[in-house]
């Protein structure tokens, strides 16, 4: 079994052990519940009045036989059952409409409550670090936004509906069944203990197989968003071993539906059990309740009504003790949705930020020391579907880098794969923050200025441009929601992407699918270059951003690139070192560390690192060009 099965077994294991309600849940629940408080106390006032006609009625049908059975002596015996007859009806048409306004008013509750917690799900997790996303699966996070959500949304309205009612009907038929014969109530009453005792214990143990089914949930979601993506997909049909991959999943699915069985068996073993003892109390209300009436005791009528009354007793008892189910299920449901809310984002905007003053801007790295945060302060292990958090302490990545480019200045970052040259590009759009030193913009440590200033005046092309599963035009106007479909054409054009666009049907509305597949990889990269030109920021960044293409494409690449960085000051990471001979400033980085600087010419005078690196590519070329 692979490394994902072994982990989502982790996952189950870890959420075998019951895990009590965090404190303070219920007052994190309010605050998401007060703005519709008013909506709310209708919509609980509707379902008192249900509840109240719930019980009435069943009185009325009892009148209704001490009526008939009397008839002989009541002269106006047809006109009172007729007239109880339309009182039942009344209730009934009330109930009816009393029903349709409770549920307009929990839907509004509902649907509400809904919107805000996936609002602020999605906008807290809008703020959380690179480092975050790094590490977290998104099935689960999706998982977070969609069920658990509506998990959470379902004890506002339809529990919290069944708790209210059914209380209500529950001490309302208890204080009328004492009055109409105090014996069998007791007696009936007798019986309420096997309700409750119960309760509990199957209440903890179904919500514990729910919060297992979340969890599995959000696993079989990640499969499928991982397999069902054009790269998943593309490595599945390359290495992959359809018949495992079945296999594997069919595990997952197996294990939702063994818990799916039990959670169903648990729960109709509980409402049969319940069921049971209505049925028995349902007996004993007849048969005491006959007697009674044969001797002279009570009416007729009067036990037609404990019959019917018993239902309003045993029945709410029945869903009362249910609702404690649904409440554990919602509480875990939003416990998990208060899980994600709680993980604070390590990279914020202080109360001071500023913008950056007009005019060229300079990039400056002072005594620079980086280390990758740890799993525990930015990632949770359900997010990560392990059962254990990765415990290991990184090491220190950039060891004190000291680097400087003047406004409208070229630093080119060269050296071997893994010496931290994209770490250095990750910390100057604020992407992490430094343990030390600093990282300035025109002078300003980046952790001064606001994030809309470092988003307005940083740009940045990596190797894997990303694109939405959107169109051309909305693709662009990322970068700048107020361009004009001239500003975009233009921008297109100067990225070398203008005979594409006149190829298309659909022009600017073509949509580029995941991840831009639809796309080559040289058209790809150049429509990130346009975003980045319609965007207009002082300061670029290229990470290799020619680094997979052919040589047709790179070229058309680089002449993008050319127009892009005009005017900016430009940071540029590139293994071929004939890309960044022009630059004003080559840094060489090794292990964390500049070991070098200078122009092409000083560095390959100089005879170090740069010059080793250059004759290797050097011999490299002329032995296999074709690899170039």
């Amino acid at each position: 079994m692979d490394r994902r099965l072994t982990m989502l077994q982790g996952v189950i294991r870890s959420a075998d052990a019951p895990k009590p309600i965090a404190p303070g849940t219920w007052r994190r629940i309010w605050g998401f519940v007060r703005p519709y408080k008013r909506w709310l106390a209708c919509f609980l006032l509707l379902t008192t009045v249900t509840a109240v006609i719930g019980v009435a009625t069943p009185l009325l049908a009892g009148r209704v036989v001490n009526a008939i059975v009397a008839a002989n002596q009541l002269p106006d015996a047809t006109r009172t059952v007729i007239l109880l007859a339309v009182g039942i009806a009344g209730m009934a048409l009330l109930e009816a409409i009393v029903g349709l306004a409770g549920r307009w008013f929990s839907s509004r509750v509902g649907e509400g409550l809904i919107a805000d917690l996936r609002s602020a799900v999605f906008t807290h997790v809008q703020s959380m670090p690179l480092a975050f996303f790094a590490r977290t699966r998104t099935g689960a996070l999706v998982s977070r936004l969609n069920n658990d959500v509506i998990g959470a949304q379902s004890a506002i309205t339809s529990t919290l509906s069944v708790i209210v009612a059914n209380s209500i009907q529950l001490v309302l038929a208890v204080a009328v069944m004492i009055t109409l014969a105090w014996q069998v109530t007791v007696l009936s009453i007798l019986l309420l203990p096997v309700f409750v005792l119960p309760a509990r214990r199957m209440g903890n143990w179904i919500a514990e197989l729910r919060r297992e089914a979340a969890d599995l949930n959000a696993a079989m979601g990640n499969t499928m968003t991982e397999r069902f993506s054009a790269p998943g997909a593309t490595l599945v049909k390359l290495f992959g071993d359809p018949e495992r991959e079945a296999d594997e999943f069919r595990e997952q699915v197996a294990r939702v539906r063994t818990i799916g069985v039990r959670s169903a068996m648990v729960s109709r073993l509980f409402v049969t059990a319940l069921s049971l003892v209505s049925a028995l109390a349902q007996a004993l209300i007849y048969g005491l309740g006959g007697y009674l009436a044969v001797t002279g005791a009570i009416q007729a009528g009067t036990v037609v009504a404990l019959g019917l009354l018993l239902t309003r007793l045993y029945t709410p008892m029945t869903q009362l003790a249910n609702a404690r189910v649904d409440i554990m299920t919602a509480l875990v449901a939003f416990e998990r949705v208060f899980e994600v809310l709680d993980l604070r984002p390590t990279i914020t905007e202080r109360p001071d930020a500023r913008d950056l003053p007009d005019g060229p801007v300079g990039v400056r790295l002072r005594d620079v020391r980086f280390t990758y945060p740890r799993a525990e302060d930015v990632s949770l292990a359900s997010l990560e579907e392990v059962a254990v958090l990765d415990q290991r302490v990184h090491s220190e990545v950039l060891h004190g880098v000291d680097l400087e480019i003047s406004g409208g200045g070229l630093l080119a970052l060269v050296g071997s794969s893994g010496a931290g040259k994209s770490t250095i590009a990750s910390l100057v759009p604020r992407l992490y923050d430094v343990d030390s030193g600093a990282i300035e913009l025109a002078g300003i440590d980046v952790r001064d200025l606001r994030f809309s200033a470092i988003r307005r005046d940083v740009g940045m092309v990596t190797q894997d441009g990303h694109l939405f599963h959107e169109t051309i035009a909305e693709n662009l106007r990322y970068a700048s929601w107020g361009a004009t479909e001239a500003e975009m054409v233009d921008a297109l054009r100067r990225a070398r992407l203008g005979d594409l666009l006149d190829s298309l049907p659909d022009g600017l509305d073509t949509v580029v699918g995941e991840r831009g597949y639809r796309l080559s990889g040289g058209e790809r990269q150049r429509l990130t270059i346009a975003r980045l030109l319609l965007a207009r920021p002082r300061v670029v960044i290229l990470d290799e951003a020619t680094a997979h293409l052919d040589s047709e494409s790179e070229a058309a690449v680089q002449e993008a690139l050319a127009e892009a960085l005009v005017g900016r000051t430009a940071i540029v990471i590139a293994h071929r070192l004939s890309t960044v001979r022009a630059a004003d400033r080559i840094a060489v980085v090794e292990a964390g560390v500049v070991v070098e600087t200078g122009t092409h010419e000083e560095l390959l005078a100089a005879g170090g690192r740069y010059a080793t690196l250059h004759r290797t590519q050097f011999a490299e070329t002329t032995a296999r060009p074709a690899a170039v």
